[in-house]
C-alpha cells in the first residue's frame, strides 16, 4: 500500500518545466514588466486593464495576483520602481497611475499628465520618472514635488523608448521621426538631437562593448555603445562621446525592430513584425539565432527577468510567453569574419524556439541566411 500510494503521489506532483506556461489574457498585452527581485510579472493590454501575475517553472504554478482597470483606454507602459514596491503605468488616456504592487491599491493618479496620448515610461531612481507622448513631448517627474520638474518638446514623432545612464544625468530617447534625444536631467537641460536616420527609432539599449577587433584595421574600442532598433530592421550604434552621428549600423534580415533588451553586455535580444524573437550580438554584429517566436503576429514588448534566465514577450496573440536564455550569459562572439554556413538556417538557441516545425518557420530559415551574410559584408561607417 505504501509503494503505491508513494507512485500516485509522484504521479500528481506538477512537472517542473524549463520555463513558466506561457500566460493568457483577456486582451493583447503592449507591455510587460519583470518585478526587479521577485518572481512577478506585470502586463498592461489594449484595454487598459492591468494585470499582475506570480511565475513559476512548476506546471500550473503561475498565479494572478491582482488586476486593475483604472485607465479608461489602452495601457502603453507598464514599470516597477527600483525597490519593487510600486508598479507606474501611462495610458492612450493620457494618464499616470502609481499602484502598490501588494494589492493594486491606486496610490497616485496624475490625470492629465501630458496633453497627447501617453506612450513611454521610464522610472530613473525612487523619486524621479520620465514619460514620452505621442507628440514627442518628454517630461521628467518628482514625486517629492508630485509634479514635473522638466517639459520638453524637442521630437517631432511620439517618443517609443527611453533609457538612462548609470549616474543617473543623461536620458536618451528614441522617436518616431527617426532622431535619438539627448537630455540632461541634473542640469534640466536638451543637450541634442542625432542626424535622423531611416524609419522610425523604435527601440533603445545601453551596451558595455569592450576590447572589440573592429574594421579591417583592428582598431581596439572600449566603453559604451547606445544600440537603437528601428522600423526599418536596423540597429544603428552611437558611441558614447559621439550621439550626433551613427558610428556602425547593422542590417536585420526582418521587417523591423519593435522592441529591444539587452541581455548581457554585448548581446540584445529584438521582436519583430514576424514574431520571431533574434538574439544579436553588438561588434561583432551577427544574428547568433532565434530565441522564440509568437507564430505570425507581431512582438511587442521583451522584458527580461530579475535572475537572468527568462526572457518574456507579449504579443497581439494575447498571450505572455516565457523563454530560457540561460545559455546566452556564457556566449561569447568573438571572430568578427565568420564563413557563412551553407545550410543558413537561424540557430535555435531555446528548447521552444522553431519547435513545432510548421511550414512557416521554412520562410525564416532561408530568409536567416540574409543575416550571416549582412554581418560579414554589412556596411559600417565606424569612426
Amino acid at each position: 500500500m505504501g509503494a503505491c500510494s508513494d507512485e500516485e503521489e509522484a504521479e500528481h506532483e506538477p512537472r517542473l518545466r524549463d520555463t513558466p506556461e506561457d500566460i493568457s489574457l483577456e486582451a493583447a498585452a503592449n507591455t510587460i514588466a519583470f518585478h526587479p527581485c521577485q518572481d512577478i510579472i506585470a502586463a498592461g493590454d489594449v484595454d487598459g486593464d492591468i494585470y499582475v501575475y506570480s511565475y513559476s517553472c512548476l506546471e500550473g504554478g503561475n498565479k494572478e495576483l491582482w488586476s486593475s482597470g483604472h485607465h479608461l483606454k489602452s495601457c502603453r507602459e507598464v514599470s516597477f520602481s527600483h525597490d519593487g514596491h510600486q508598479l507606474f503605468t501611462v495610458s492612450k488616456d493620457k494618464s499616470i497611475h502609481i499602484l502598490n504592487v501588494e494589492e493594486g491599491r491606486l496610490l497616485k493618479r496624475f490625470s492629465k499628465a501630458h496633453n497627447s496620448a501617453l506612450n513611454s515610461l521610464l522610472v530613473i531612481d525612487e523619486h524621479l520618472f520620465a514619460t514620452g507622448d505621442d507628440s514627442g513631448e518628454l517630461k521628467v517627474w518628482d514625486l517629492r514635488k508630485g509634479t514635473s520638474i522638466m517639459e520638453m518638446k524637442q521630437h517631432e514623432e511620439y517618443i517609443s523608448d527611453m533609457a538612462v545612464d548609470g549616474n543617473k544625468k543623461l536620458l536618451l530617447t528614441t522617436s518616431g521621426d527617426g532622431t535619438m534625444g539627448v537630455f540632461n536631467i541634473r542640469r534640466r537641460r536638451f543637450e541634442l538631437l542625432s542626424e535622423p536616420q531611416n524609419g522610425d527609432l523604435t527601440a533603445i539599449a545601453l551596451m558595455k562593448v569592450s576590447a572589440i577587433a573592429h574594421c579591417i584595421l583592428f582598431l581596439a574600442q572600449r566603453g559604451k555603445k547606445v544600440a537603437c532598433g528601428s522600423s526599418e530592421g536596423t540597429i544603428y550604434l552611437f558611441n558614447w562621446d559621439g550621439f550626433g552621428a551613427t558610428s556602425d549600423r547593422f542590417a536585420l534580415k526582418a521587417e523591423s525592430i519593435d522592441c529591444m533588451v539587452p541581455v548581457t553586455d554585448s548581446i540584445v535580444c529584438t521582436g519583430s513584425i514576424d514574431g520571431v524573437i533574434r538574439a544579436v550580438n553588438i561588434l561583432p554584429s551577427r544574428v547568433i539565432g532565434s530565441v522564440g517566436q509568437h507564430v505570425g503576429e507581431p512582438i511587442e514588448q521583451l522584458a527580461k527577468c530579475h535572475t537572468g534566465s527568462f526572457l518574456a514577450s507579449s504579443s497581439h496573440d494575447q498571450k505572455v510567453k516565457f523563454w530560457d536564455i540561460s545559455s546566452l550569459k556564457s556566449m561569447i562572439v568573438d571572430d568578427y569574419r565568420k564563413k557563412k554556413k551553407k545550410s543558413g538556417h537561424l540557430k535555435s538557441l531555446s528548447s521552444k524556439a522553431f519547435g513545432s516545425g510548421e511550414d512557416f518557420f521554412a520562410d525564416l530559415r532561408e530568409e536567416a541566411a540574409g543575416p550571416e551574410e549582412e554581418e560579414d559584408s554589412g556596411a559600417s561607417d565606424s569612426d
